[in-house]
């Protein structure tokens, strides 16, 4: 079969449907009948000038396929199986791959430079390969070597600093890498394609550079050279400059004041005079100053008695005279044909979303800069004018204070109502998306600068209702003006609303937009129901009724998608999206009828005809509706109560689908969010489904190829059966302790500097303490004796989270009502357990210092429960 492998490689790719499918099997009976001969066919193939393009690009592929894929499970056996391979045919792929490096033919040596960088994932954390940055750098700097050589080998290490750690190279490495790069991005090296690929490379590399930044000879060097990069004869080679600048933003903004001149100048001239994928690069340079500003401002507004762990040094402020002109001055730049929705991004929209970033990082600061530009473009005849003035100001209405804004607002938002009947497309779109920003940061009728009133309402409610009949873009701008609007006053939580007067008209209106023949390939359909779900939120009870004529619509909407013809894929997607929409606002209603025992019948009047229509959508195989669905079944489940056992044993079969959906991770998760909906709702009810339930969430926790976001609200979903069934989960005590013993160490073993490990192990403490709590409450009437051996676990637990201080507040909460639950379920035998030990008073202590109500009351709680037990 090597022999032949030519050929089959190039029949795989024939037009002719048996040549292909002949020649695809007998790659795989080669696959799995001689791996590592096949691997090394491809990588020669790959290597050999003298084959034909099409054979080694085929080759390439299907050679760095077999070392990588994107579902987890599946990359880790890739991985597995290139390690056990022989060392000795490993490296005759990699010497294949290296021997690639100088092909004539680029496509050869990309792919080759891919695979490296693959294979280089997974040895270079291993310790092997030690020779790989050795030999690339080598090709730098022999005289031998051709343009074609450097460049892949420039390529080559960006791409394995992609792949790969810091912590996978020596500091020694990370020199020379770096030296090389810079070097190679350098005016001495003429060839483009190389200084090309030098720039990019730095770019993958920036992440390795720490010590090197911190060094200013060193920083001063690199930055040189990315400038002199940002300003080079080749517009590629100039984007490639700028895309290193806003990573150096990003990582290393703290050194970066002494060059700050310099970048603002390089910046402008881009901005203003450079070509469109330069200019862009450049302003997303700001927009990074911008965002590292705002977090930093966040942290310190969020810890205030702490310093934060990064310096302010306010670039966006110090800037922002010369700044705002530049941007404001990008935003007349748009296209003719430009739609917010179909992803366009130019200089206008860029601009936009940068000064959108700097209101928000400097405040009051931005309005007076830019209040004269729009006072004087709006009125112009030039389009491009109004739309910028109306862009420029609805940029700032996030950021500076609502003392500040709310004037502007009052005395704008007549004139905005007026330009929605403008003559031009994309102004009347603006200014939608400006009316509705202006309804979001500056609509509640419980705030004094609320800029709607029983005045001027009815003219706003006239325009809205107006407009949601123009284009499909503008229309989707103004369900979310509607969206906005009614969300305020649900935010004021008010009993009475003066939005009472349009309910009828206004959801009449959503769901004729929501019908819409030309709202095909937009989000206005799903924007109207987004508007509906918010109305229905905020209704009051003088509205119920027609709450309950909605109700009845939406169902029959959603039995009526039964009934469509479908014969395309796309119908196909367009009744499942649809049948999604309408289960999230079926759950809206249940949820907002079911929260009073006067409108909860309203709800069990129709859960029967809701389950059925619910049971129908499973039939449809889409993870989308599925999910939306199990949301509503959830609501169901807790507005009805006991009432919803009945609908369980033909329910459970689709339950049980759906926590078995490990490749649709979303769907398993919402699903054992639903059986701790139905194991609140009906209590010991469930426990004829218990052991298959709990059977398939033990599985679930030890399997390794579910998606581990899943896996926290398992452990939740332990203390909610335990809390349903109490004596009777003694028979799971065996199997759930230990999962949850297990998964209290891993807690500890997170890396403090990994943020999303961080935020994850917060999630998984919290809901680890939520199974305590549900099982002990489960037993306490019942068998509380059966959790005192494990007490003392469960305390040493409670100390550990204690101590450690990247726990957040839910975490502490968390933490305090087990240990309350603890004194409440066991007694005085938690006496002996606390004796000579302070943590219990210390994090109460904590809790009563916060400025959490919520965190206060459980601290409260928990110490009465305390104070019962212990004795002096």
């Amino acid at each position: 079969m090597s022999m032949e492998i030519t050929q089959v490689l190039i029949c795989a790719q024939s037009p002719d449907g048996k040549v292909r499918a002949a020649a695809e099997e007998s790659l795989r009976q080669f696959q799995e009948q001689n791996l590592p001969i096949f691997l090394l066919s491809l990588s020669v193939e790959l290597s050999s000038d003298a084959k034909p393009p099409e054979s080694r690009r085929l080759a390439g592929i299907i050679l760095k396929n077999s070392l990588d894929a994107k579902d987890v499970m599946t990359k880790e056996r890739l991985i597995q199986q290139w390690v056990n391979l022989d060392p000795l045919t490993r490296a005759q792929i990699k010497e294949s791959l290296m021997r690639t490096l100088p092909s004539s033919v680029p496509e050869a040596r990309h792919t080759s430079s891919q695979v490296i960088a693959k294979i280089a994932s997974i040895e270079l954390p291993r310790k092997e390969w030690s020779d790989l940055v050795e030999r690339l750098l080598s090709n730098m700097t022999q005289h031998s070597s051709s343009a074609a050589l450097k460049q892949a080998t420039m390529a080559t290490l960006g791409y394995v600093c992609e792949e790969i750690s810091p912590d996978d190279l020596e500091q020694g490495q990370v020199n020379s890498v770096l030296a090389a790069v810079v070097q190679g991005m350098s005016k001495p090296e003429q060839n483009a394609e190389v200084r090309l690929a030098a720039a990019r490379s730095l770019y993958n590399a920036l992440d390795f550079a720490q010590i090197n930044f911190e060094n200013e000879l060193e920083r001063n060097y690199i930055m040189k050279v990315v400038c002199d990069t940002a300003v080079s004869g080749e517009l590629e080679i100039r984007k490639a400059g700028f895309e290193c600048l806003v990573s150096i933003s990003s990582l290393y903004y703290e050194v970066l004041e002494p060059y700050m001149p310099t970048l603002y100048d390089l910046t402008s001239n881009a901005v203003k005079g450079d070509e469109e994928p330069v200019a862009l690069q450049a302003l997303e340079f700001w927009s990074s100053i911008c965002d590292v500003e705002i977090d930093i401002q966040q942290e310190c507004d969020s810890n205030e008695s702490e310093s934060p762990s990064a310096i302010n040094h306010h670039f966006i402020e110090k800037a922002l005279p010369m700044l705002v002109p530049m941007l404001l001055e990008s935003l007349l730049k748009q296209d003719e044909d430009q739609n917010q929705d179909d992803g366009t991004w130019n200089l206008s929209m860029a601009s936009g979303t940068c000064l959108q970033l700097a209101a928000k990082a400097v405040g009051d600061e931005v309005v007076p800069l830019v209040m004269p530009f729009v006072e004087a473009n709006i009125t112009k005849a030039d389009w491009r004018s109004r739309e910028a003035a109306t862009f420029a100001f609805g940029s700032v209405l996030e950021g500076p204070s609502i003392e500040t804004l709310s004037p502007l607002a009052r005395a704008g938002l007549d004139f905005l109502l007026n330009a929605m009947g403008d003559r031009n497309v994309l102004v009347k779109d603006t200014t939608a998306w400006t009316v509705s920003r202006i309804f979001e940061f500056l609509h509640s009728p419980s705030s004094r600068f609320s800029v709607v009133s029983v005045v001027n309402l009815p003219r706003i409610m006239s325009v809205l209702l107006e407009s949601i009949n123009d284009s499909p873009t503008v229309a989707e701008k103004v369900c979310g003006a509607i969206h906005n609007l009614f969300q305020g006053i649900e935010e004021a939580n008010l009993e009475s609303s003066i939005l009472s007067p349009y309910y009828t008209q206004t959801i009449v209106a959503l769901l004729s937009a929501a019908d819409r023949k030309d709202a095909m390939g937009s989000r206005l359909r799903a924007s109207a129901y987004e508007a509906i779900n918010e109305v229905v939120r905020c209704s009051t009870l003088s509205e119920i009724s027609y709450v309950a004529q909605l109700l009845r619509e939406v169902k029959d909407r959603l039995a009526w998608t039964f009934s469509l013809q479908v014969t395309s894929s796309e119908e196909k997607e367009r009744q499942t999206d649809v049948q999604a929409l309408l289960c999230g606002v079926l759950q809206v209603i249940v949820q907002k009828l079911g929260a009073s025992d006067e409108t909860k019948p309203l709800i069990l009047q129709s859960a029967d005809e809701m389950m059925t229509l619910f049971l129908r959508v499973f039939a449809c195989r889409s993870s989308t509706v599925h999910e939306e669905a199990m949301l509503a079944i959830g609501a169901l489940a807790y507005a009805t109560g006991p009432e919803f056992s009945r609908y369980m044993p033909e329910f459970y079969k689709y339950l049980e689908v759906g926590l078995q959906n490990f490749e649709e991770y979303q769907v398993c998760s919402v699903s054992i969010g639903v059986v701790s909906d139905i194991s609140r709702a009906i209590d010991e009810q469930i426990d004829p489904f218990c052991d298959a339930i709990m059977s398939q969430l033990l599985k679930n926790l030890s399997d390794a190829r579910l998606h581990r976001s899943v896996k926290p609200p398992i452990f939740s979903c332990f203390g909610d059966i335990a809390l349903a069934i109490g004596k009777r989960f003694e028979k799971y005590l065996p199997f759930v302790l230990p999962m949850l013993q297990g998964a209290a160490e891993l807690c500890s073993s997170f890396d403090p500097k990994d943020e999303e490990m961080l935020c994850y192990g917060n999630q998984l403490r919290t809901c680890i303490f939520d199974a305590y709590s549900g099982i002990l409450q489960g037993f306490k009437s019942s068998k509380p004796d059966l959790m005192t051996p494990h007490a003392a676990h469960i305390l040493l637990f409670i100390e550990a989270v204690f101590r450690d201080k990247n726990r957040d507040e839910g975490v502490t909460k968390s933490a305090v009502a087990v240990m309350g639950d603890i004194a409440d379920a066991l007694g005085p035998e938690v006496n002996t357990l606390l004796k000579d030990r302070t943590f219990h008073t210390e994090i109460l202590g904590e809790c009563f210092e916060s400025g959490d109500d919520q965190l206060k009351e459980t601290a409260t709680w928990a110490r009465g429960m305390l104070g019962r037990v212990l004795v002096s």
